[in-house]
């Protein structure tokens, strides 16, 4: 893995900034776990839903220097910084970045894995959407499936109605996961909890 002194202190630079400014990034053994994944399994074309910052963008690419992602943001600002964050770390020849609404977008490419960490509400209409990129034996991993505890909780004990949709919906997501009998899923209690499905 590829990872020395300068850019280790750019990636700290990068998670202070998020923790500043309240930006969801995935967390520290989430990303751990992702990269060495994608090296075990030597996976070398990526698809990103939602970039924020470019975080796990950068940390998935560092893994080998021939992964090539494509990744999608729709918030303008964050769009904006993980441009120049992608250019900070020289990856524009191997990180192309998309703006718009990834339920909006249609690719033509195909990918060996799939990452989808964008509004939790969406994450079955993504998957949905975006199977039909995937390889076969080809993998969709999806994070913040704990969603900060909440999902382990009983919606009556919620105050939050907001919250509380939220989490019927990862519910959702999670029961689609099980019962999709085209795919084989693992749940890891990792970071905001991650699931692995791997196309049949």
């Amino acid at each position: 893995m590829v990872e020395n002194m300068e850019i280790s202190n750019k990636l700290i630079k990068m998670e202070d900034y998020a923790e500043k400014f309240n930006i969801p990034i995935m967390q520290k053994d989430g990303i751990t776990f992702l990269s060495s994944f994608i090296e075990k399994n030597k996976i070398i074309n990526i698809l990103e839903i939602g970039t924020a910052i470019a975080y796990s963008t950068i940390k998935m690419a560092l893994v080998d220097e021939n992964i090539k992602i494509t990744s999608i943001e729709k918030d303008k600002e964050r769009y904006e910084i993980a441009k120049k964050n992608i250019e900070e770390f020289k990856l524009k020849d191997r990180i192309e970045l998309i703006f718009g609404d990834a339920l909006n977008i249609e690719l033509e490419q195909e990918y060996d894995l799939v990452f989808i960490d964008a509004a939790k509400a969406q994450n079955k209409n993504l998957f949905l959407k975006y199977e039909k990129n995937l390889k076969k034996g080809g993998y969709i991993v999806t994070d913040n499936l704990n969603f900060h505890g909440y999902v382990n909780k009983e919606l009556g004990e919620i105050k939050s109605k907001n919250i509380r949709a939220l989490v019927r919906k990862i519910k959702d997501y999670i029961n689609f996961l099980n019962e999709n009998e085209d795919y084989e899923t693992t749940f890891y209690q990792i970071g905001d909890g991650v699931s692995v499905s791997r196309r049949i």
